[in-house]
C-alpha cells in the first residue's frame, strides 16, 4: 500500500488563495512540510518563508509546464483549483459549461500530466484530486458533470501512475464554508476539518477519502436504485 508523509515533503497546492487552498497550505506546514508552492493565477504573499508563491493558470498548458519546471522538487500535488457555476446543461450558456470544464476537468488533468514526471523523478509521491459529493449526484448541472469527469480521470490516473509509485487520491466532500459557496443555503463543513481528513487519508495510504457525512451517504447511495438518489423519480 502506498502512503505519503507530509513530514519533509515539498507540496504544491493549486487554487491556494481559496478557502480549502489556504487550509491545504497551512496544514501541510503544520504537518512538517519543508516547502509549499502556493499557486494561483495571481498568487498572494504568505507570512512564512516556507511558502513559495507561484503563478499557475491550470487551464493554460504553457503555464502548467512553466510551474512544473520551477517546482521540480515537488513530491505532493494537491489538485484543488476549481470554479463553481456552469448552470444547466440544457438552458445554460455553452460558454459557461466549457469554462467550468476547462478548470475543473481539463485544468486538473493538465496539472496531473505536467507534474507526473516530476513526481516520478522525486520517488513517486502523491497526487490528490479534490472532487465533490456532486461527482456522484447530478444536482448541479455543469458543475456536477465536471466533477464526475474528474472522478473518472482520477481513477484512470491512479492506474496509470501506480507503476511509478505515485499514490493517487480522490477527496470527496459536500459543501464547505468557503468563498466559493457563499450564498448557498445548505449545511456547511469547516474547511479545516475537510483538509485534516484529506491529509489523514493521504498519510494513511487511502485511495479515496469521504471527508464528511454527505459524501459518505451519497457514495453509499450509488449501490442502490437510482430513485434512492433522485426521489423525484420514485414510483
Amino acid at each position: 500500500m502506498m502512503s505519503t508523509s507530509l513530514a519533509g515533503a515539498t507540496v504544491l497546492v493549486t487554487g491556494a488563495n481559496g478557502g480549502l487552498g489556504t487550509q491545504f497550505v497551512e496544514q501541510a506546514l503544520a504537518r512538517g512540510a519543508a516547502k509549499v508552492y502556493a499557486t494561483a493565477r495571481t498568487p498572494r504573499d504568505w507570512a512564512d518563508d516556507r511558502v513559495v508563491p507561484l503563478t499557475l493558470d491550470v487551464t493554460d498548458e504553457a503555464s502548467a509546464a512553466a510551474a512544473a519546471a520551477i517546482a521540480h522538487d515537488t513530491t505532493v500535488v494537491i489538485n484543488n483549483a476549481g470554479v463553481a457555476g456552469g448552470g444547466s446543461l440544457t438552458s445554460g450558456s455553452v460558454d459557461d459549461i466549457r469554462r467550468i470544464m476547462e478548470t475543473n476537468f481539463f485544468g486538473a488533468v493538465i496539472v496531473a500530466r505536467e507534474f507526473a514526471p516530476v513526481l516520478a523523478a522525486n520517488g513517486g509521491g502523491a497526487l490528490l484530486d479534490v472532487h465533490s459529493a456532486l461527482s456522484w449526484i447530478g444536482l448541479a448541472g455543469a458543475y456536477s458533470a465536471s466533477k464526475a469527469a474528474l472522478w473518472s480521470a482520477t481513477n484512470s490516473l491512479r492506474l496509470e501512475l501506480a507503476p511509478q509509485g505515485t499514490q493517487v487520491v480522490g477527496l470527496h466532500l459536500g459543501y464547505a464554508d468557503t468563498p466559493m459557496t457563499a450564498g448557498v443555503d445548505a449545511p456547511m463543513s469547516d474547511p479545516a476539518d475537510i483538509v485534516r481528513a484529506a491529509y489523514d487519508g493521504l498519510e494513511a495510504g487511502e485511495l479515496e477519502i469521504l471527508a464528511d457525512e454527505v459524501s459518505v451517504n451519497v457514495k453509499a447511495g450509488l449501490a442502490g436504485p437510482i430513485a434512492a438518489l433522485y426521489p423525484q423519480f420514485a414510483v
